[in-house]
């Protein structure tokens, strides 16, 4: 057996490609929508390393485009996900034994794999069933993916090197031992990268995962298991499984060996999730690891020292990019009367010059929503904005599914800060504005950190810097992501560590230490050199 310590290749974030007109990346990457355009894929669960067709295929639409059928997913009942739970205890013994390092390697050479031959597929992939423009991909799909797997390696590195301090005759050691049992992913549509972090984050710690994407992930998410496959992963270290939530919960909630859930997802599904655990409680061989991040109401808060234009840019980018479809993306906004003016028609300015259609046209900067059910809930709150003597809609409100899912970037104004779009997740391209009087500041942060029960991003624009320091204190629990000048969107692994509190989470920090110390229990082993040999302490000598 071999031994050594060994230093991790320095991690850097992976640099985002431009995508510019005549670049070799956009003719890789169109080439790579026309591959996916062109084929109907049938797509297998993957259990114990075995692709699994069923009798239950389902089709794959884009959602720019849902006439046209990308793929069939064969999905799974409740047998499947027990076979699945089984294969990733099966495989566990083994996995967890691996020397870290080679676990590690296999990751590296998954985000490897990523940045080079697999770039132009996992971004076509994203683009097409998740009508993600080619820049929103580029940065979730390619970059933040690679960066999960690469800095994760290097946050694993530290951890097994915090050890604690020993004395004379004595010799302290911590281990750091995966859980006991398996591990069930539980990923959203929004984010390719995500999606990958979630398993990948306990595998790469020694556990092994049952993965379960959302269906309108599931393109994407065939192509990273075929990545971490030829990546060399063990047969049942992830196992991919094509089922409806509440099949997988029974199965997995009831099984003993549930060991934890890392999720992404909507609030009310994590605590219906948590008390189903909870009224479980009694079955499990270990308490389970609960890591969660959940929905946001996403705050933009300008004082009226801000810079108008800045301001204006950053709610655009922050409200509309990927059509609202971010958990942090910015929902509503507090902006004083003296900027509103300026604000308004610049964001008006800019939105006039927005294109909206399909992923295939990289001059569109919006494309669809994900399904028909998204559409129908964002356009009801439209809807009801228009009938409302409190709103008024000063951009966009138009929204067509004949083709595609299309909503415009629509801007309410509202008199009430209290109206139901301030408050509520919306998780689509709609932006609420309330105008506050410029003085008034104090008044407006008591609104941001009381209006939600939500606590994610969040962000202020000032120039008077006593404005930003009162508003970060004021505002220490709203969000868990706090940005100073800038869009509450975008955050960067191994930068920006991201998750919050309240009802939006767990706040373990996807990207970080925090997350992966989440997916490990560590033991403390003292050894002695030289045992005692007489029981008497020297304060039981006599004088």
């Amino acid at each position: 057996m071999l031994n050594g310590y060994f230093n991790i290749p320095s991690p850097k974030n992976e640099p985002i490609l431009n995508y510019a007109s005549g670049s070799p990346e956009r003719a890789a990457l169109q080439a790579a929508l026309a591959q996916g355009r062109s084929e109907v894929l049938e797509i297998p669960m993957v259990i114990g390393g075995q692709r699994i067709m069923t009798e239950s295929r389902k089709p794959l639409n884009p959602p720019h485009d849902h006439q046209h059928i990308l793929g069939y997913f064969h999905e799974g009942d409740e047998g499947y996900v027990k076979q699945a739970i089984t294969a990733a205890l099966n495989a566990k013994s083994l996995w967890e034994e691996l020397s870290w390092e080679h676990r590690a390697a296999i990751f590296l050479k998954a985000a490897d794999l990523l940045a080079g031959p697999y770039r132009a597929r996992i971004n076509a992939a994203t683009m097409l069933g998740q009508s993600k423009n080619a820049y929103q991909a580029e940065i979730d799909s390619a970059c933040e993916m690679i960066d999960f797997l690469r800095y994760n390696v290097y946050f694993a590195s530290q951890i097994y090197r915090e050890q604690p301090v020993s004395v004379p005759g004595f010799w302290n050691r911590m281990e750091y031992r995966p859980l006991e049992g398996f591990v069930f992913a539980l990923t959203p549509f929004n984010f390719t990268a995500i999606a990958g972090n979630l398993p990948t984050a306990p595998a790469l710690m020694g556990n092994t995962v049952v993965w379960k994407p959302a269906n309108t992930q599931i393109y994407a998410a065939h192509v990273l298991m075929e990545v971490f496959m030829e990546a060399g992963m063990p047969d049942g270290v992830i196992n991919l499984i094509f089922v409806d939530g509440p099949t997988a919960g029974k199965a997995i909630f009831a099984h003993p060996e549930f060991a934890g859930i890392h999720f992404t997802g909507s609030t009310g599904v994590f605590q219906h999730i948590w008390a189903t655990i909870g009224a479980n409680i009694s079955r499990y061989k270990s308490y389970p690891r609960i890591v969660g991040e959940t929905g946001g109401k996403d705050f933009v808060l300008a004082h009226k020292s801000a810079e108008p234009i800045a301001l204006a840019t950053a709610l655009v980018r922050g409200a509309f990019e990927y059509q609202g479809q971010k958990c942090s993306a910015a929902s509503r906004a507090y902006i004083p009367d003296n900027l509103w003016p300026a604000v308004e028609a610049e964001m008006l300015a800019q939105l006039k010059t927005i294109k909206m259609g399909g992923v295939e046209d990289f001059s569109n900067f919006i494309n669809a929503v994900i399904d028909e059910r998204s559409f129908d809930k964002i356009t009801s709150y439209i809807e009801e904005a228009k009938k409302s003597p409190l709103v008024k809609i000063i951009s966009g409100g138009g929204h067509d599914k004949a083709k595609g899912y299309f909503i415009e970037p629509t801007v309410l104004l509202v008199q009430d800060p209290m109206y139901r779009t301030m408050q509520e997740e919306i998780f689509g391209p709609v932006l609420t504005v309330y105008v506050y009087q410029e003085n008034w500041f104090e008044e407006a942060l008591e609104l941001v950190d009381t209006t939600s029960p939500y606590s994610l991003t969040g962000a202020i624009f000032a120039q008077d810097r006593y404005a930003i320091e009162l508003a970060s204190k004021k505002l220490r629990h709203s969000a868990g992501n706090f940005y100073i000048n800038d869009k509450p969107t975008g955050a960067v692994v191994g930068q920006q560590p991201f998750g919050g509190g309240r009802a939006s989470g767990t706040n373990d920090k996807a990207g970080s230490v925090w997350n992966l110390l989440r997916w490990v229990s560590p033991r403390a082993i003292k050894e002695t050199f030289v045992s005692p040999t007489d029981y008497r302490y020297p304060f039981l000598q006599a004088d």
